[in-house]
Order: structure tokens, then C-alpha cells, then sequence
């Protein structure tokens, strides 16, 4: 098995890793913030335009890779201040819908840019 190594063009990333890899029928999608395409810059609103935004940056990113959202099998949040919980929790369910994948949500973490969210993911997407 090939892992293919992928990078969105236009999206931010940190030089020391690429958006995604795909392996096999999976797809692992690397730390993502609440960044405005096309710059460094955070989405501005705080907790909820972030998660929002990290949330449609994982979409552009599972495109890139022949996935959508919908193929989300398991996401890890990270938020800076627990106490956002309920507005991050909030504006995950209006991306994600009534149906979303597994997940665990992890606070008091100290994250790039200063931002107070980042996610990552894996995706299951059969090759067939």
C-alpha cells in the first residue's frame, strides 16, 4: 500500500505537514484551524466562526482527497478554554448535521496562531 501525501492549494498550512494522507481506504486529515482561505488568518467571532471554519477547511481537504464530510468516521477537537464547549458544540452540529461521526473533545490545549479550536479527522473512504 501507497500513502499518498496531500496538499490543498490555497489553504494554510504549517510547512512541517501536509493537509492529509491517504491510506489504503483511509484518509487522515492533519490538525486543522479555523483559518480564512488563502491567508494565516483566523476566522474573526471567535470559538463558534472557528470551528466553522475548520470544519469547511476539512471539507476542501477531504474533497481534494475524493471524500466529503460524510465520510468522517472519527474527529478529535481540541479547544483552547474548555468553557467554549457548548459553542463549539453548537456550531460543529450545524456543519455536521443530526448524524455525526465519533468524537472527542479535549480542552486546556495551547494552539498554533493562538487559536481556540483545531480538528482533525479520519475518513472512510473504500477504493472500490
Amino acid at each position: 500500500m501507497n500513502a499518498k501525501k496531500v496538499t490543498v492549494p490555497g489553504l494554510a498550512r504549517l510547512p512541517a505537514f501536509c493537509h492529509a494522507v491517504v491510506a489504503g481506504d483511509f484518509i487522515y486529515v492533519s490538525g486543522t484551524l479555523g483559518t480564512v482561505p488563502g491567508s494565516m488568518d483566523l476566522a474573526g467571532g471567535g470559538i463558534g466562526p472557528q470551528t466553522s471554519q475548520a470544519l469547511q477547511n476539512i471539507a476542501l481537504i477531504l474533497k481534494e482527497c475524493g471524500a466529503s464530510l460524510e465520510d468522517l468516521i472519527k474527529v478529535n477537537v481540541f479547544l483552547a478554554d474548555m468553557q467554549t464547549f457548548t459553542e463549539m458544540n453548537e456550531a460543529y452540529l450545524e456543519v455536521m448535521g443530526s448524524d455525526p461521526p465519533a468524537r472527542i473533545t479535549v480542552g486546556r490545549a495551547e494552539l498554533a496562531l493562538g487559536a481556540a479550536v483545531e480538528i482533525d479527522a479520519v475518513a472512510y473512504r473504500p477504493q472500490s
